[in-house]
C-alpha cells in the first residue's frame, strides 16, 4: 500500500527530524556542521520556508519550519538531503545513503506550543548530556534566540515576537522558558506527536487541521485494546 502524503499546510510550523542511517553520525567535524547550515541556507531561499529552531546532533537534525506552501518543506528536505549526501560522500570517500528513510514532521499548534517546541529543540544537547548550558552550545538556535549572536538563517515566529517589544526583552523571556522544566508528559506529547506525523496543539487546531486536510490529525494508542473473549 502506498504511504500517504504528510499532512501539511501552508503557513502553520512543522518540527522536521532527520536521522542518520542506523543511527550513525551525519556530522563527523565541524566542516559538516558549517557546509549543512550553508545548504540550510540556500534552500530556505529557494522554497521561502521560514526556520523558527534548529539544533544539529551527531547524528540527527532538528528543524522547526513554516511553509509558504503545501508542498514546500518536502521539497527543502530532498534538496537539502540530496546536496549534503553528496557532499558529505565524496568528503569522506563513502557512498550509498546517509539517512535513515523519510523525514518525519508533525504540524506545530501556534498558539503556545511554537515556543515549546523551539524550547526542546534548543535543548536537545542539554538532554544529551553534551553541555549544561544550551546557549554554549554552537550548533542550534539557542544562542540566537537568548540575544547572544546573530543568525541569519532564522526568521521569528509571531509567539517568539509576542514574548516583548525588543531583542533584549524577548531574550529575557526565553531565557525564562528553557528555565522552565519541560514535564515527561510533554516530552512523551513532542515525540508522540513527531513519530505518528499528526498535528501537535489545542483540540481546535487539530480539528482545523482535520477539516481542511480530510485527514485524521491526533495520536493513535501505542497498541490496540487487549480484545476480551466473549462472555460465557
Amino acid at each position: 500500500m502506498a504511504r500517504l502524503p504528510r499532512i501539511d499546510l501552508p503557513d502553520i510550523p512543522q518540527h522536521v527530524v532527520q536521522r542518520g542511517n542506523n543511527r550513525l553520525p551525519c556530522f563527523l567535524d565541524d566542516q559538516d556542521r558549517l557546509h549543512y547550515l550553508s545548504l540550510l541556507r540556500d534552500v530556505l531561499v529557494d522554497t521561502q520556508c521560514h526556520l523558527h529552531a534548529y539544533v544539529l546532533m551527531d547524528n540527527h537534525v532538528h528543524l522547526l519550519l513554516s511553509p509558504p506552501e503545501r508542498g514546500a518543506i518536502g521539497r527543502l528536505m530532498q534538496m537539502l538531503g540530496r546536496r549534503f549526501v553528496g557532499y558529505f560522500n565524496a568528503r569522506h570517500g563513502r557512498s550509498g545513503t546517509l539517512w535513515e528513510g523519510r523525514y518525519k514532521a508533525c504540524l506545530v499548534d501556534g498558539e503556545g506550543y511554537v515556543l515549546r517546541c523551539t524550547r526542546y529543540i534548543d535543548l536537545n544537547p542539554v538532554r544529551a548530556r553534551m553541555t549544561d548550558d544550551p546557549a554554549d552550545y554552537r550548533w542550534s538556535s539557542c544562542a540566537a534566540l537568548c540575544g547572544l549572536r546573530d543568525e541569519p538563517l532564522l526568521s521569528p515566529h509571531s509567539s517568539l515576537l509576542a514574548l516583548g517589544s525588543d531583542i533584549r526583552e524577548r531574550a529575557r523571556a526565553y531565557l525564562q522558558l528553557l528555565n522552565d522544566a519541560i514535564s515527561e508528559d510533554e516530552l512523551t506529547a513532542i515525540r508522540t506527536y513527531l513519530q505518528q506525523q499528526r498535528a501537535w496543539g489545542r483540540n481546535d487546531f487539530r480539528a482545523m487541521v482535520e477539516a481542511k486536510t480530510k485527514r485524521f490529525a491526533d495520536i493513535r494508542p501505542a497498541h490496540r485494546p487487549v480484545r476480551l473473549p466473549p462472555a460465557r
